[in-house]
């Protein structure tokens, strides 16, 4: 490669890859997070709310394993993006499944952000459930996560139907 350009010798377009390599790592994806839920026991509405009761650190009661579930996965996120070129459109740089980053452009929050996150948020507190966890439980089934994803599903599409 020419050291004064920023195209490699062989710079012809990659094809894009067959739809059953990006379903089957979107599976493998997937099952993982799920895996990584159960073992954590984050589909576990209890625990969830063993965290969120704040009241229990008086008592002893708080479980503060989430918190420690969540800087897992902050750790990674910021490993992510470190290894993430800071120009998306790089042409050497790229995902092996798409053919450029799509890194997110909106800076802005509007109420519908705030909304949606305190809408997330009150859920996440009343059922000790949230989207991922609750789609994990339901392989292992219980009538609440199936109630919790019924609602999520309802709440989706009134929301593509009615928001602008």
């Amino acid at each position: 490669m020419n050291p004064t350009s920023l195209t490699p010798p062989n710079s012809a377009p990659s094809p894009p890859p067959e739809r059953w390599a990006v379903l089957l790592s979107a599976l493998g994806a997937g099952t993982l997070f799920a895996a990584g839920l159960v073992l954590s026991g984050m589909t576990q509405p209890a625990k969830v709310l063993g965290f969120l009761n704040l009241a229990g650190l008086a008592d002893g009661t708080w479980d503060p394993s989430l918190a420690f579930v969540m800087g897992g996965a902050l750790a990674v996120t910021l490993l992510a993006f470190a290894l993430t070129p800071a120009n998306a459109q790089h042409p050497q740089r790229k995902p092996w499944l798409a053919p450029r980053f799509q890194l997110p452009t909106r800076r802005d929050i509007d109420w519908k952000l705030l909304s949606g996150a305190a809408l997330f948020g009150i859920g996440w507190g009343l059922a000790g459930y949230c989207p991922g966890p609750a789609l994990a439980s339901l392989l292992v089934g219980g009538l609440d996560a199936l109630a919790f994803v019924a609602a999520l599903l309802l709440g989706m599409a009134l929301a593509r139907r009615w928001l602008p």
